[in-house]
């Protein structure tokens, strides 16, 4: 793998930890800016809507720029965010920063996947999509309990000042190392780039992101006050087992992408169907500690192994005019189902059974997303059967 990959993990290093930070830091962001921890969980909704909305405008804006520049300045825009989230006098503003900050979120990691898959054989373009996304894994397994062990040693604002300075580290690295892609091809006009969108494999794949990985957020957004109230840990105790968390997901990155180079559509239903039953389980095991930390470091594993084969799936049948801006997409989509599993999660919380349920309510997510898998699955061998070749560009996948 080139050392360019290297580089690409470092911008996702800087981007996951500024995401996932925050679940680490509810509490203390809650009593210091005196609102309530279901509202300080929203400003995990506003940055995934935040991604959403400026994946397909950044992506749509930058598509004639070479794809170094568009990185560098993503990453510029997210370390000025930062800042602002570390100077924010009140929640309104916080929220407001945290919106800016989420902007460049989509388009680095839609970019970048696209720039990931150039730099390997196409055999391996699963693999580099999850070598770069390891980026987010380190964030989780070190940035985050960082993050959350700072915040409580010297407040939350300390954090997001460490983060900044990440960002500054992390375009050093992407302006030295990334390579200006030689040859790159004009951009097809933008209505061929749109026109992507009308593929029914596309908006198929679009969805089972957003409600496939909608689920692991209904929990993990809420993972504080689940550890602290239910399983009985103390606030200090939150950091060590959010280090569980990242180590499940370091493996289950590298697990999906491994799967996805085999069998792309066979590893989404697989792992959907992982993903399902651990949420699931979580009612059964967050009641003590030991089977506790067991839960978190199995929804690692399998919250992450969902990402590379999703993703692959998407930019396979996104072929030709329009890649990068469905390959953004698809991370707003991610982030779609952050937004919406973070806002069931709070209304299961403040109007339903409570954080107790959080599990199962999860999991019915989760398998609403498989059950679009399967409808995408069953296009899939339809078009084989009548022997036709797919306008979308499934053909490349038949192999799933």
């Amino acid at each position: 793998m080139p050392i360019a990959l290297l580089a690409l993990t470092a911008g996702a290093f800087g981007i996951g930890t500024t995401e996932f930070v925050i679940m680490g830091l509810l509490m203390q962001v809650s009593t210091d800016l005196h609102v309530s921890i279901t509202a300080a969980g929203l400003l995990i909704s506003g940055y995934a809507l935040g991604v959403a909305v400026g994946a397909p405008v950044l992506t749509i804006a930058t598509r004639k720029l070479p794809r170094k520049t568009v990185l560098l300045a993503l990453m510029a825009i997210f370390t000025l965010g930062n800042l602002a989230c570390a100077l924010a006098p009140n929640y309104e503003m916080l929220m407001a920063a945290r919106v800016i900050t989420s902007l460049a979120h989509g388009t680095f990691f839609g970019v970048g996947s696209v720039v990931a898959t150039g730099l390997v054989a196409p055999e391996r373009r699963a693999s580099a999509i999850a070598i770069m996304f390891t980026g987010l894994t380190a964030a989780t397994l070190l940035g985050v309990p960082a993050g959350a062990w700072l915040g409580l040693q010297l407040g939350w604002r300390s954090t997001f000042w460490a983060v900044t300075l990440i960002g500054v580290l992390a375009f050093v690295v992407l302006a030295a190392f990334v390579p200006r892609m030689k040859g790159e091809a004009k951009p097809a006009p933008l209505r061929e780039e749109i026109a992507v969108l009308a593929r029914p494999q596309v908006l198929l794949g679009l969805a089972m992101t957003v409600l496939g990985f909608a689920g692991v957020f209904v929990v993990y957004t809420y993972i504080q006050p689940l550890l602290t109230q239910i399983t009985g840990l103390s606030e200090s105790a939150v950091s060590p087992v959010l280090l569980v968390f990242g180590g499940g997901l370091a493996v289950g990155n590298i697990l999906g992408g491994k799967l996805a180079d085999r069998a792309p559509m066979a590893a989404v239903l697989g792992t959907l169907v992982a993903l399902a039953v651990v949420l699931g389980a979580m009612q059964f095991t967050i009641g003590t500690p030991f089977t506790a930390v067991v839960f978190v470091g199995l929804l690692g594993v399998a919250s992450f192994a969902t990402v590379a084969p999703m993703q692959l799936r998407v930019l396979e049948k996104a072929s030709g005019a329009g890649q990068n801006l469905a390959s953004s997409l698809n991370i707003a989509a991610f982030n779609l189902g952050n937004a919406l599993g973070a806002w069931v999660g709070g209304v299961t919380i403040d109007h339903g059974p409570g954080l107790r349920a959080l599990g199962w309510v999860a999991a019915l997510l989760t398998l609403v997303g498989l059950a679009i898998a399967l409808w995408s699955r069953a296009l899939d061998r339809r078009t084989q059967k009548t022997g036709q070749l797919p306008a979308d560009g499934a053909a490349s996948s038949a192999r799933a």
